[in-house]
C-alpha cells in the first residue's frame, strides 16, 4: 500500500470505530467491506474480523460452524477466511482440529469434532503427510509399491468419509492431494503412465468417486488451486520446515477465497440473479454516442474483453442464474445493440427483466427484485462504474455488488471468482430456469389479457404432479428447503442427507410438487414435510417457489396432504408459522385455508385443522396427479 492508501485506511478505521460506538451497524459494515476490498492482507484481516465481532447480532448474518481437519498449519488462513465470510454476510465460527490428528478426530466418536457439531467440515491433507512415499521417495518405488500406496490412501479416505457420515450430517469439503512442484524423475515423469504425477492424480480420481458415493461430500481441487497460482510460488519450504506451514504468505488469501467458494453455497449465501449494466460493461463505449458500429465488442482486442465477460455471464445463465439489465440508457439504442450486434452473445431472450431508463439504479434493482419475486439480497449487480457501485452499496447494503478491476480484461475473471454464484450441484430446474422466466413473461401477458383471475387460472391449463421424494428428486427438494424464503412457513433448512433420513422414517413423509401449464414445465416448485404422531400430522415444512406464488398451487398441495392424512387415520393437521423478514406472502396461509390458531409463542403461531369435520377443496383449475412411491 502507498502512504496515501495507508492514511486513508487509518482514517476509515477510525470512522468505523465511531460508527460502531454510535450503533450505526449497517454503515459500519459497508465501510468494513470497503476496507477489506481495498486490502485483503493478513495484517488487516484481524481488524476486520474483530470489528465484525462487535456487530454480531446487529446484522442479518447467516451463522455457520466450520471445522477444519488438517495435516498442516492453517491458523494464519483463518482470520482471512473469517473476514471474507463476514464481508459476505456469514458469521463463521471456526474450530481447528489438532495438528495432523484428522484421522483420530473422525474415528473417535467423543472427539472435539463431534462435540463442536459443525455444519461444514474441511478435510485438508497434503500428499507429503498422508503419502510421503509418493511425495519424496517415489524414485525408489516399484509399480507394485505405488499401487499398494494408492490403495492404502484411497481406502483410508473411504473409511474416514464413511465413518464421519454415519455420525454427522455436516457437509464435507475434501481437498485433493497436491502434486510436487518438480517431479522427482524430472521430464521423464510425463513420459510414464506410472509416473509420480499420474499416481497422485489417480488417487484424486478415486477421491471424486468416494465423494460421489455420499450425499453432502464435495471435492475441492487443491492441486488445481496450487497450479492456478503457480506451484513454485505457492510453497514456502522454509516456513514448512520451521512452522509446518507450507503455503507462502501471499497465497494464504487464495486458499481462504477457495474455501469461501464452497462455504457460500453450503450456507445458502448465494445470489439468484445477476443484474448487468450495458455501456462499458457488456460492451466498450457508449451506445448512444458511439453507435452500433462504434462500440467495442468482438473476438479481437479490445472488444474481446467484453465478449469474454458475456461468455462468463452466459455460463451463469446455463447454471440457472437469472439475468437482468439495469442501464441508464436510451432504450431504443440499447435494444438495437442487444438484438442486432453480430458479436453479442447475450440477446434479449436471455434476460428476465429489462430496466433501461434514466432512473436511479438502486430503485431499478428493487423493482427488478420485485418483478422476479425474489429478495434484494438474492440480487448481484455488475457495473463498471465505481460511483454506481458505491451508491448501490450505500442504499441497498443487503444486495451484492461485484467489484470490477479498472482493466476490462479482468472483468470475466472477477465474475467467475465471485462466491455468490458458486453451485455444488445442479438440478434439472437449474438448467432451464432462464427459459422458465421467459415463459413467466408470457403468463403475465396472458393475465393482462384475461378478464378475471379465475378465467386466467383456467386458461393456464395447470397440472400438478405430487409425490414422495425419490433419488431423482432428492437434490431439488433439498435445494428448495435451502433457498426458498418468501413462501416458506418455517424456513427450516435441510441437507440432502437430512432429507434422506426423513424419507426413511416411517413417521415422516417428504412431498414434492411439479407444475406444468400451457407455456411449459415449471419443474419441482414445492416441498412439504410431515411428521405423524398418533392421530396428528404436523407440517414441519411447507414451501413454494416464487415462480408459482399466487396460482393456488399451495392449495392443491395442502388438499392432497389433508386427503392422505385422513386416509392414514389422522384427525388433525397441525403447523407452525414462523415469521421472518421475507416470508410475509405466507403469513395468512393457514387462516385462508380454515385453520384455527391454537398457540402463539415468540412471534410464531401454531395452527390446527380438524380433518374429520372439514375438508380443503383442491382448485378446480389444477389437474392433480398423485404418486405414492418414494425413497425406500
Amino acid at each position: 500500500m502507498t502512504s496515501r492508501q495507508t492514511d486513508e485506511t487509518g482514517s476509515l478505521r477510525g470512522r468505523i470505530d465511531r460508527l460502531i460506538a454510535a450503533g450505526e451497524a449497517a454503515e459500519a459494515a459497508v465501510l468494513l467491506s470497503q476496507v477489506w476490498r481495498d486490502d485483503q492482507s493478513p495484517a488487516l484481516a484481524g481488524f476486520v474480523a474483530s470489528r465484525f465481532e462487535k456487530l454480531r447480532g446487529k446484522l442479518p448474518w447467516i451463522c455457520s460452524r466450520l471445522a477444519i481437519l488438517r495435516s498442516f498449519t492453517v491458523e494464519a488462513v483463518v482470520p482471512l477466511l473469517r473476514a471474507g465470510a463476514a464481508v459476505g454476510g456469514i458469521d463463521l465460527h471456526v474450530q481447528i482440529g489438532d495438528f495432523n490428528a484428522y484421522a483420530q478426530e473422525i474415528l473417535d466418536p467423543d472427539s472435539q469434532l463431534y462435540h463442536f457439531d459443525p455444519h461444514i467440515v474441511i478435510l485438508a491433507v497434503q500428499t507429503r503427510d498422508i503419502a510421503p512415499e509418493l511425495w519424496r521417495d517415489f524414485a525408489g518405488l516399484s509399480p507394485k509399491d505405488v499401487e499398494a500406496c494408492t490403495e492404502r490412501v484411497t481406502g483410508n479416505f473411504a473409511d474416514w468419509i464413511s465413518t464421519f457420515r454415519s455420525r454427522s450430517q455436516a457437509h464435507v469439503v475434501l481437498h485433493t492431494l497436491d502434486v510436487p512442484p518438480r517431479p522427482i524423475q524430472g521430464v521423464l515423469d510425463a513420459q510414464l503412465e506410472t509416473g509420480q504425477t499420474e499416481a497422485i492424480r489417480r488417487v484424486n480420481r478415486q477421491l471424486v468417486r468416494i465423494a460421489q458415493q455420499h450425499t453432502g461430500v464435495y471435492v475441492l481441487d487443491y492441486d488445481g488451486l496450487v497450479a492456478q497460482h503457480g506451484r513454485t510460488l505457492w510453497y514456502d519450504e522454509q516456513k514448512w520446515l520451521t512452522l509446518r506451514m507450507p503455503i507462502a504468505a501471499d497465497c494464504l488469501i487464495h486458499l481462504a477465497d477457495e474455501w469461501l467458494r464452497f462455504i457460500h453455497p453450503l450456507t445458502g449465501k448465494v445470489c439468484k440473479a445477476l443484474v448487468c449494466d450495458l455501456d462499458n460493461t457488456l460492451w466498450g463505449g457508449v451506445i448512444g454516442e458511439d453507435g452500433l458500429d462504434g462500440i467495442q465488442l468482438g473476438v479481437e482486442y479490445p472488444g474481446a474483453a467484453y465478449r469474454e465477460l458475456q461468455r462468463a455471464i452466459l455460463d451463469l445463465y446455463q447454471r440457472g442464474i437469472i439475468l437482468a439489465i439495469c442501464s441508464k440508457n436510451n432504450p431504443d439504442d440499447a435494444m438495437e445493440a442487444l438484438e442486432k450486434h453480430p458479436d453479442m452473445l447475450l440477446r434479449p431472450e436471455h434476460f428476465a427483466s429489462l430496466k433501461i431508463n434514466w432512473q436511479d439504479k438502486a430503485l431499478n434493482l428493487c423493482e427488478i427484485a420485485e418483478e422476479l419475486n425474489i429478495g434484494i439480497d438474492a440480487v448481484a449487480m455488475l457495473d463498471d462504474s465505481p460511483v454506481e457501485r458505491q451508491l448501490v452499496r450505500s442504499q441497498l447494503p443487503e444486495a451484492t455488488v461485484i467489484d470490477l478491476p479498472s482493466d476490462p480484461m479482468g472483468y470475466a475473471a472477477a465474475l467467475r471468482q465471485s462466491p455468490v454464484f458458486q453451485r455444488l450441484s445442479l438440478s434439472a430446474e437449474d438448467h432451464t430456469r432462464g427459459q422458465m422466466y421467459a415463459q413467466q413473461r408470457q403468463r403475465t401477458e396472458l393475465q393482462h389479457r384475461t378478464g378475471s383471475l379465475e378465467a386466467f387460472y383456467h386458461s393456464l391449463e395447470m397440472e400438478a404432479e405430487i409425490g414422495l421424494v425419490t433419488p431423482q428428486t432428492l437434490q431439488r427438494v433439498a435445494q428448495l428447503t435451502q433457498k426458498t424464503n418468501q413462501f416458506n412457513l418455517t424456513t427450516r433448512r435441510y441437507s440432502e442427507q437430512q432429507i434422506s433420513e426423513f424419507a426413511a422414517d416411517p413417521a415422516c413423509r417428504v412431498y414434492w410438487v411439479r407444475v406444468t401449464d400451457r407455456f411449459g414445465d415449471n419443474g419441482i416448485v414445492g416441498v412439504a414435510i410431515t411428521r405423524q404422531q398418533d392421530q396428528v400430522w404436523e407440517l414441519d415444512t411447507f414451501l413454494l417457489s416464487c415462480r408459482v406464488i399466487g396460482r393456488t398451487v399451495e392449495t392443491a398441495m395442502l388438499a392432497t396432504i389433508a386427503e392422505q392424512a385422513r386416509e392414514a387415520g389422522a384427525r388433525r393437521l397441525v403447523g407452525w408459522f414462523v415469521p421472518t423478514k421475507k416470508n410475509a406472502p405466507a403469513r395468512d396461509f393457514y387462516q385462508r385455508h380454515g385453520f384455527q390458531c391454537s398457540t402463539e409463542r415468540d412471534g410464531a403461531s401454531c395452527w390446527e385443522f380438524d380433518i374429520t369435520k372439514e375438508q380443503i377443496d383442491p382448485p378446480q383449475w389444477i389437474h392433480r396427479k398423485v404418486f405414492v412411491e418414494g425413497l425406500a
